[in-house]
């Protein structure tokens, strides 16, 4: 039984921390998606690169329904992700991890749910705690294990990519109360939920925003420092997926099937 699923995102496109890896080609009925299974430290995990292997996908083309369908059709129920992401917060520096709890959707063109009525029916889903405290407990029960310093809490605000932000919409998004920004997060953790999945993202600070930062933003930045913590943020990962079925606080992600009947 695979007990949970690692998403990487920028910088981390491989699981080669798995042992007894082998491709899985999971049919979606929004696509085929190539999962990796192996395992570590005995127990079984499925990984996804978002971006694809060589970083070939751009976050607004990224088929974040057909893959988090496929883990869902593999009996994955628990899902970490990992996100590159710039600091809208002094606090948060380059290097820094931060465990986010709410999210600012700012995407306009990805399709934002699995059910778009007919036969599908139509879901309005809950998103009060989009991100599974369960989770969270553990990544944070690993990060002290590990040593490795976590801010527990921030606002992830999710924008379409793949351009920067200007530093005029930074400063609103900092505003309305945004700690960091990406353009991934939104609708992975949405369409997680709406299948009753348990959904954390651990994000990596890359850079400060457009108009925090003193100089002009670059890709080649943010893989350079996300590439100098890969090894940091995946054994973060892979350690808190050892955790999960030992935390003793609750969550209600599932609670959303108790309304909903899947049909995928």
């Amino acid at each position: 039984m695979i007990k949970a699923a690692i998403i990487g995102g920028t910088g981390i496109y491989s699981p080669d921390a798995l042992e007894n890896r082998r491709e899985v080609l999971q049919q979606t009925k929004f696509g085929v998606v190539a999962v990796t299974v192996g395992s570590y430290k005995g127990v079984e995990l499925a990984f996804i690169p978002r971006h694809g292997a060589k970083h070939s996908v751009p976050p607004h083309l990224v088929n974040y329904r057909a893959n988090i369908l496929a883990l869902y059709k593999l009996g994955v129920r628990n899902i970490l992700a990992t996100a590159a992401v710039g600091s809208l917060n002094y606090d948060f520096k380059p290097g820094h991890f931060v465990l986010v709890d709410q999210f600012l959707d700012f995407t306009k063109s990805r399709p934002a749910t699995l059910y778009e009525g007919g036969d599908m029916g139509v879901v309005h889903c809950d998103m009060t705690v989009p991100y599974c405290p369960r989770l969270r407990s553990a990544v944070m029960e690993a990060a002290n294990g590990l040593q490795y310093q976590v801010s527990n809490g921030g606002v992830y605000v999710c924008t379409e990519g793949p351009r920067f932000e200007t530093a005029a919409e930074i400063s609103v998004y900092k505003l309305l109360g945004g700690d960091v920004v990406g353009m991934t997060s939104v609708p992975e953790v949405c369409l997680a939920r709406e299948l009753g999945m348990c959904y954390a993202t651990v994000a990596t600070i890359t850079n400060f925003a457009a108009g925090i930062s003193p100089t002009i933003l670059t890709h080649s930045e943010v893989y350079e420092v996300m590439k100098n913590n890969t090894a940091s943020v995946r054994q973060l990962l892979l350690e808190s997926t050892l955790l999960i079925e030992k935390q003793a606080k609750e969550c209600d992600c599932a609670r959303i099937l108790e309304e909903i009947e899947v049909k995928l």
